[in-house]
Order: structure tokens, then sequence, then C-alpha cells
């Protein structure tokens, strides 16, 4: 199959499994990862974990033979189907890692940024290259990008189809961590960084941050004070409190 769901034991793992393509995005591809994502959304996962097969490539973007000849309508309902799986991933109610395993460009780089946190490897190279093609960006990389390193930065990456390596990456935002040796090992022990928190709890502290980034600072504060106190309602607030006052560790049961 060309996208693979599976259990590494608390977490979720979706691979993408086209490597004689570089795991290019067809549009069957995108439907399939649509379906795996529902699933890990109705799973008890405390986190998902995105990678490609292969050492190669994470995915090297879409499958540039299905776009040619395609009409309006078709090109429309494509970027749509895209963008909508995309912000799937963003509304999980678990956190994402994608380990970026070699290229990420075009929709591989737009599967990353959708993704909480981006793990890349050393031989990692991450662009948006479509102006190459007389193309832009279609699965949200031109909205996620510029969050992501800035709107100078974004820019430049998608108008002269910039490629950046790891370190790069690293140093302008767009990766969490370079990391060496087996990238699924170091994605499982970064997820186990906050695996054991509340997912409540996690998941009101991604909103308000996301929402802080379409709202003016007066706004944005508003949320955070309304969703800290919805934090406070939870069950898992009142065990982490009692918890630390008893010098003991929380059993968080994610209510």
């Amino acid at each position: 199959m060309a996208v693979e769901l599976s259990r590494v034991e608390e977490f979720a793992l979706i691979r993408l499994n086209r490597p004689q393509a570089l795991n290019a995005l067809s549009f069957k591809l995108v439907e399939d990862l649509s379906r795996a994502i529902d699933q890990v959304a109705a799973s008890d996962a405390r986190a998902l974990l995105v990678t490609g097969a292969g050492d190669k490539a994470f995915c090297a973007g879409a499958d540039i033979a299905e776009l040619a000849g395609r009409t309006l309508v078709q090109t429309r309902r494509g970027a749509e189907l895209g963008q909508a799986v995309m912000a799937k991933i963003e509304r999980l109610p678990m956190p994402s890692v994608a380990i970026v395993n070699g290229y990420a460009f075009g929709g591989g780089l737009e599967l990353a940024l959708a993704c909480t946190f981006r793990l890349v490897t050393p031989n990692a190279k991450l662009g948006l290259p479509e102006i190459k093609l007389g193309l832009i960006p279609g699965y949200g990389g031109t909205q996620r990008l510029p969050r992501a390193v800035g709107e100078a930065r974004a820019l430049e990456m998608i108008l002269t189809a910039k490629t950046l390596d790891a370190q790069t990456a690293l140093a302008w935002g767009l990766a969490s961590r370079v990391v060496e040796g087996d990238p699924l090992a170091a994605g499982i022990a970064f997820a186990r960084e906050f695996s054991g928190y509340s997912l409540p709890a996690l998941g009101f502290a991604r909103e308000a941050v996301q929402r802080a980034l379409d709202t003016p600072v007066h706004e944005g504060l508003r949320i955070e004070a309304d969703l800290s106190t919805l934090a406070f309602q939870t069950a898992d607030a009142a065990e982490g409190m009692a918890a630390f006052l008893a010098k003991r560790k929380p059993a968080f049961k994610d209510r």
C-alpha cells in the first residue's frame, strides 16, 4: 500500500510507501492518507509520526505526471482535497511529528508543515519548487510556510525555489531538530518528551499558539484566558496540581 498505518507502542505511524517514486503524492495516495488520518483521529495514540519509506525522500511532492491536462475544475478540486487533508493533520487531537528523511519538496514540505513538529535528518532537503513549473504551492505552503519562517524567508523560498539543507532549516525555524542515527527512533524519543502529558492540555496549548498567529495580541490574550480556564476545569489539571503538592508523578487520564 502507498500509505501504511501502523502502531509503534503508544504512537501512530504513517509511512508513505512509494520509494520508487520518492514517495510522491499521487491523488490516490492523498485519498489514502486522508483515510489513515481519520483512523488516527479516532484512536488512542499519544502522537502521530509521519515519515517516508527509504532513506532518499520523505516525499518529493506531487506526482507531476498526473497534473498535466487537468481541467480547471479538476485542478481546483485537487487543491481543495490536498488542503483538506493537511488541515485534518493540523486538527488532530494529538500532536504530530514529521520525520523528514531526505527530500521534502512541494506537497511533501506542505505535509511536513501541517505537522506540529518537523525533525530532519542530516541529508534532508526542503523546498517549494512549484515556481519552476509555472505554478505555486497549492496544499497550504503559501499559508503555513510564512508562519514557520516569516514572510521574507517564505517569499525567498517560494519565488526562487530555494532549497534548504538540514542546518539551514533548523536555523530558519522550519525544523525543530536535526536528528542523527535511526530517524524513526529519534522521532519516537522526541514524541516521548510530550506524550506523557495530558492530551486535553496539549490540545489547548496548541490551539492557543495557532490562533495567536491569526489574531491581534489583545484578542490572543482573551483566547489564552478562555483556554486556560477550560484547562483548569479538567480532571487532569486537578491531578497535576495534587501530584505537584504531594511530590509525586501525575497520572493523567486525558479527562
